[in-house]
């Protein structure tokens, strides 16, 4: 019988609190059922497992990073709607630590096509490079460009890993200048 309070959805924002506090890699099922004062065992009549349980804080976590994504691209085009997006990326990864990090756990593919959120997700930032007249195949391209940029920034910036005495931020905004160029003049697949 399920503890009284306890739900699937208190035990995956209390995980999610845990990771940004602690590091996604320390949430754990024990450290979950401390927080709770309950048993392990308690916790498999919500979540089948530590699996389960961080593939629902990737999910939860990617359902509030595309919420401030489409908030701050909303009514914004072009190079305003990429500076936007991406400042909106960076303040959730360097906010959330580790909601951020579950946005990275590698998702059953049933599990991405049944979440709004993540459908979401892929509206918007596919929405976003088809506004620089890209279409596929060059558009999974630039996602990947899109994503493997921002998220390298990020994970650099949040370690530390940029010890010049140039400020961050300048950096940022330069990246963020030339990835609008790269998009501008995105090299089309033969046929495109």
């Amino acid at each position: 019988m399920p503890r009284a309070g306890l739900t699937a959805d208190r035990l995956v924002t209390a995980a999610a609190d845990l990771a940004d506090e602690a590091g996604f890699e320390n949430v754990t099922l024990s450290a979950l059922a401390r927080r709770f004062g309950v048993k392990d065992a308690s916790l498999y009549a919500h979540v089948r497992g530590l699996r389960d349980l961080r593939a629902r804080m990737a999910l939860l976590a990617g359902g509030e990073m595309i919420e401030r994504i489409a908030a701050a691209v909303a009514g914004r085009t072009g190079e305003d709607a990429l500076a936007a997006f991406a400042g909106a990326y960076r303040e959730y990864a360097l906010t959330r630590p580790g909601r951020y990090a579950a946005t990275q756990v590698h998702l059953d593919p049933s599990l991405v096509a049944d979440s709004p959120a993540l459908r979401r997700t892929a509206e918007i930032t596919y929405g976003l490079l088809r506004g620089y007249g890209l279409e596929e195949p060059d558009l999974t391209d630039a996602v990947r460009l899109l994503r493997s940029t921002l998220h390298g920034y990020c994970a650099l910036e949040a370690a530390g890993g940029f010890a010049s005495p140039r400020d961050v931020r300048a950096s940022w905004d330069k990246v963020v200048g030339a990835l609008h160029i790269a998009l501008e003049n995105w090299p089309r697949e033969q046929g495109s």
